[in-house]
């Protein structure tokens, strides 16, 4: 199975998320046009564009720098209340026809501003209830002609799209990515989606959710090619180990002086954000290089954990990662811009050589220091 390496595009209204360069025109076409050709130039295969209530619409970035690339292709987060499955599905099979099959999709079922965009479900179970009618609608649009579906939820009645995503070989549909860790969102990723993204959990957690959730495959009875594993994480990639550390202790103090720490209670109810957050407890630092500390000041989502290091020190990481099953990884620093070249020249050229010598995974204690820091 392939590796995919995917970075992370960030569309916000304010200009400096997480410490990237505050820049006029930060947001403009031309800016994350640099970045998404930069992505082609250094080896990356796309990236992830964010979605929220309060950010430019995700989609419709996405296709503005589709036109703008030959290669790149954008990881859409969308959700299931801010759309319904039958115009998602024809204009995801519309952009997918108009960039010749780079469309990657990644479904999001957490809570957002409600009240904002009209959605009323905010009980949990609900939810992923209703994302589960969604995915099932819109494979089967992009998949069959005259769709007949009568759900909770949604519902369509001799439904066919009048385009189709491309199919490529084994690939009948853009990707399906899934992120949440509640037991009723990894039912829905283990039935309905095609990869699962775990945040950057330490390596004994995401071994267990990976087999947690091969077993609930073959429980509920999955119809679709086994389920894929991805990771979601910061990456702070240095010219040494010590020079790495010390970048990321400068970048949590400024984080803890910046008061970082108050975070919408909302988005910090999410199972899977709850989880980070407790990684704390176990130590400061996880396995060889997880660093847990942003986490305590401020850090969100990816930015909670960061892997830490050389560019040999976070490839050996990951390929532990990828032993365990990952084949999708998602990355991140700040400066976006800067990370990307950085990141791809020296990074993605280790992750790419089968040969690169990687050690056993730590039997370290996993709430100690590793020995990788200075």
């Amino acid at each position: 199975m392939s590796l995919e390496f995917l970075w992370y595009i960030p569309n916000q209204v304010k200009p400096g998320h997480r410490g990237d360069d505050v820049v006029d025109g930060h947001n403009s076409l031309d800016t994350l046009t640099r970045q998404a050709q930069a992505l082609e130039k250094h080896g990356w295969g796309g990236a992830l564009i964010g979605t929220g209530w309060g950010r430019p619409d995700t989609f419709t970035v996405a296709t503005a720098l589709a036109a703008r690339t030959t290669t790149f292709q954008p990881l859409i987060a969308i959700r299931p209340g801010y759309w319904r499955p039958a115009n998602f599905a024809s204009a995801a099979a519309t952009l997918d026809h108009l960039s010749q099959g780079r469309t990657l999709i990644n479904i999001v079922s957490g809570t957002d501003d409600l009240a904002a965009y009209g959605d009323g479900e905010n009980d949990p179970a609900h939810r992923y209830a209703r994302t589960k009618e969604f995915l099932q609608i819109v494979r089967r649009l992009w998949t069959e002609e005259s769709v007949t579906y009568q759900g909770e939820h949604f519902s369509v009645t001799g439904s066919t799209l009048a385009l189709r995503p491309v199919v490529r070989g084994g690939r009948r549909h853009p990707r399906l990515y899934f992120g949440g860790a509640s037991p009723a969102a990894e039912e829905v990723a283990a039935t309905e989606a095609d990869v699962q993204l775990f945040w950057g959990e330490p390596l004994d957690g995401v071994a267990d959710r990976i087999e947690r959730l091969k077993q609930l495959s073959d429980k509920l009875g999955r119809e679709h090619a086994p389920l894929e594993f991805g990771l979601r994480v910061t990456t702070l990639v240095r010219e040494s180990t010590e020079q790495a550390w010390a970048d990321a202790e400068a970048k949590v103090a400024a984080m803890a002086k910046g008061n970082g720490a108050a975070r919408d209670q909302t988005w910090r109810t999410a199972v899977g954000q709850r989880r980070l957050l407790d990684l704390a407890a176990r130590g400061e630092v996880l396995d060889d290089n997880l660093y847990t500390t942003p986490g305590k000041v401020g850090g969100g989502g990816a930015g909670t954990t960061w892997l830490v290091g050389s560019a040999e020190d976070v490839a050996n990481s990951l390929r532990k990662y990828q032993r365990l099953g990952i084949t999708h990884f998602v990355l991140s620093d700040t400066p976006y811009l800067a990370e990307i070249t950085r990141q791809g020249d020296q990074l993605l050229p280790l992750l790419r050589t089968t040969a690169q010598p990687v050690s056993e995974l730590s039997s370290a204690d996993p709430g100690t220091a590793a020995a990788g820091r200075p």
